[in-house]
């Protein structure tokens, strides 16, 4: 279970390094896959796989925008996914950069 929170300032979680150009603030997480973060994804990002996880996932499109190199479809802030366990997504990229809220559940 996550830990519980009453409303915060969310600029006050700091930005961490969350690898292949991504920075994250994590508002909440807990065990098995249980996350909510702002993921910032730096102008010129691009991911090489296919991506595929154990858990579902939400994610709503904040700022910029997002390739799907597989579908050759770009999504601009605003847009929702919400994905199952095991569902195929990717590889990605991002010319200007994009903000995201996501949230991760855990399968079951």
């Amino acid at each position: 279970m996550k830990a519980e929170h009453e409303f915060f300032a969310v600029d006050q979680v700091p930005w961490t390094y969350a690898g292949n150009g991504i920075t994250q603030r994590v508002l909440s997480e807990g065990p098995e896959d249980n996350l909510t973060r702002i993921a910032r994804w730096a102008p010129g990002t691009t991911t090489d796989e296919v991506i595929r996880h154990e858990y579902f996932e939400e994610v709503y499109l904040l700022e910029g925008s997002l390739t799907d190199l597989t579908l050759r479809k770009t999504f601009s802030a605003g847009q929702y996914a919400a994905r199952r366990p095991g569902m195929p997504h990717g590889p990605y990229s991002t010319e200007e950069g994009c903000t995201m809220l996501e949230i991760r559940h855990p399968a079951g």
